[in-house]
């Protein structure tokens, strides 16, 4: 049986990025489109339905932001922005307007297509992938009981997890394959921004990996990605 490829549009006014993506995109298994800004955007919505849209924040004319809110009015098209700005205010206006995701530039290609994975995967909603609304949760050889935040390994026997290595856990079986920064764990679990060349959470990971048996020298499940922070690699199904 063939499986339609999800259509993604990338809307920036960079026409080396644009060329970039579709090509990359398109290797991976998607039906990727371009446009250079929000007009053009609208002109192949006329024509096409995406399952997901790239789109730049800074952009001639009507700027990222502008399309998301525009979007949002009729359609929960999954939204992942892309900025080239270090400022945190930027990414929070994004999420508020609705954005899914975002992303700094410069980015890894294989981050994205990671991400675009996550966001896909949520927003089809209702998939054993999807954590959030069971109680036990299954990935490698463990399951997680999110009401008495233990964790069972497979022989029934229950080990009790501290608020933080639940939480960092939790944080991880929400975003499987997602790369995802020290800063984004930090706000994450934390709920504040990270202080200035603060490690916790490679700490905090260095524990959570020993809960979870793995090895010192090789991470099955949280994988560290030079330069970009985690992605834990296991699949995540939704028992009950």
């Amino acid at each position: 049986m063939t499986t339609t490829p999800a259509t993604l549009i990338v809307v920036d006014d960079d026409p080396e990025i644009r060329e970039l993506l579709v090509d990359y995109l398109g290797r991976h298994g998607y039906r990727a489109l371009a446009a250079e800004d929000a007009e053009a955007l609208h002109g192949l919505l006329t024509s096409e339905t995406p399952d997901l849209l790239i789109v730049d924040i800074m952009l001639p004319g009507d700027d990222g932001f502008t399309i998301c809110r525009d979007i949002r009015r009729d359609s929960d098209v999954p939204i992942i922005m892309l900025t080239a700005s270090a400022d945190e205010t930027d990414r929070i206006l994004g999420l508020e307007l609705g954005a899914d995701d975002y992303l700094g530039k410069p980015f890894n290609p294989r981050e994205l297509l990671a991400r675009i994975k996550a966001v896909l995967r949520r927003a089809r909603g209702g998939s054993p992938a999807d954590p959030s609304r069971a109680r036990l949760v299954a990935f490698g050889a463990w399951r997680l009981d999110r009401m008495t935040r233990e964790l069972i390994d497979e022989r029934d026997e229950r080990t009790p997890l501290s608020g933080a290595d639940f939480q960092l856990l939790q944080v991880f079986l929400e975003r499987p394959e997602q790369v995802l920064s020290r800063e984004a764990l930090y706000e994450l679990t934390r709920g504040r921004s990270a202080p200035p060349l603060d490690r916790s959470i490679d700490v905090h990971v260095c524990r959570l990996r020993q809960r979870l048996g793995e090895d010192a020298h090789y991470h099955q499940m949280i994988r560290t990605v030079r330069g970009a922070g985690y992605v834990f690699t296991a699949r995540v199904e939704a028992l009950t």
